[in-house]
């Protein structure tokens, strides 16, 4: 098994949220990109703004790496036609795959008619487009019965409209890493959750995101199931070492 098909190396900061300028966090994604190239890790997971740079980098140096992007990021609540335009604008620029954060407030109202809305359009647009497809239920703003429920609707979503050779091509993630949970409790991937979601998803692949901070845990995450493992630790976790980094 070789630990670098499963990571997409992650930086999802904003300049605002790294404390630097725009320039200087387009220069952090990009050499986020190269590190991945570099060490042969399945995807790097960067901003939309920098899709188009980076996928001309991976494409320049004939690297298989792929380029993902999140899309509703992070609270989730945009409307279906934002994050449909978003999505569009990803695929113009290369991406090769969506991560879309669910719209978990609404769910968490009981409006589910606006979330299966956004799962069925938001993965029919990737599918057609032949992209991998995530959806980010933010495990730590939900109680087990939530992540559930959750789960188990994006499961009966495309089980219902899409074929079985599409199955492999939409994951469950567990987290954005940039949700706040009080008095600091985990907000990203836990055992007890990603193993609720494998249980609940299946036959859909789960995406491990959040708190992956060193090759024990990513092992962890493998065994127990998991397909993909989201993290800003990549080359931390191949090296054997154990990161502080929050994602």
């Amino acid at each position: 098994m070789n630990i670098r098909n499963y990571l997409d190396s992650t930086y999802l900061k904003t300049a605002l949220q790294a404390g630097v300028s725009e320039i200087e966090n387009k220069k952090i994604a990009l050499a986020c990109t190269q590190e991945a190239i570099n060490e042969k890790f399945k995807l790097v997971m960067i901003r939309p703004e920098y899709v188009q740079a980076a996928k001309e980098i991976i494409v320049a140096q004939n690297s298989h790496v792929l380029v993902g992007t999140v899309i509703g990021f992070h609270e989730g609540t945009a409307t279906v036609h934002e994050k449909l335009n978003e999505a569009k604008k990803a695929i113009d620029n290369g991406v090769d795959e969506l991560d879309y954060v669910v719209n978990f407030e609404a769910f968490k109202k009981g409006d589910t008619n606006t979330v299966k809305d956004e799962i069925l359009q938001g993965t029919k647009l990737g599918l057609k487009h032949h992209k991998t497809v995530k959806w980010i239920i933010e495990t730590a703003a939900l109680d087990t019965h939530q992540i559930i429920q959750l789960s188990t609707l994006i499961k009966n979503i495309i089980i219902s409209h899409f074929k079985e050779s599409d199955f492999e091509k939409v994951f469950v993630k567990s987290s954005t890493g940039f949700y706040k949970t009080p008095e600091g409790i985990p907000n990203g991937a836990t055992i007890e959750g990603i193993t609720t979601m494998l249980e609940n998803a299946f036959p859909l692949p789960v995406k491990a995101s959040g708190g992956v901070r060193n090759l024990e845990d990513a092992m962890i995450m493998i065994q127990l199931g998991v397909k993909r493992i989201g993290t800003s630790n990549a080359k931390t976790i191949v090296d054997g070492l154990t990161s502080t980094e929050g994602y």
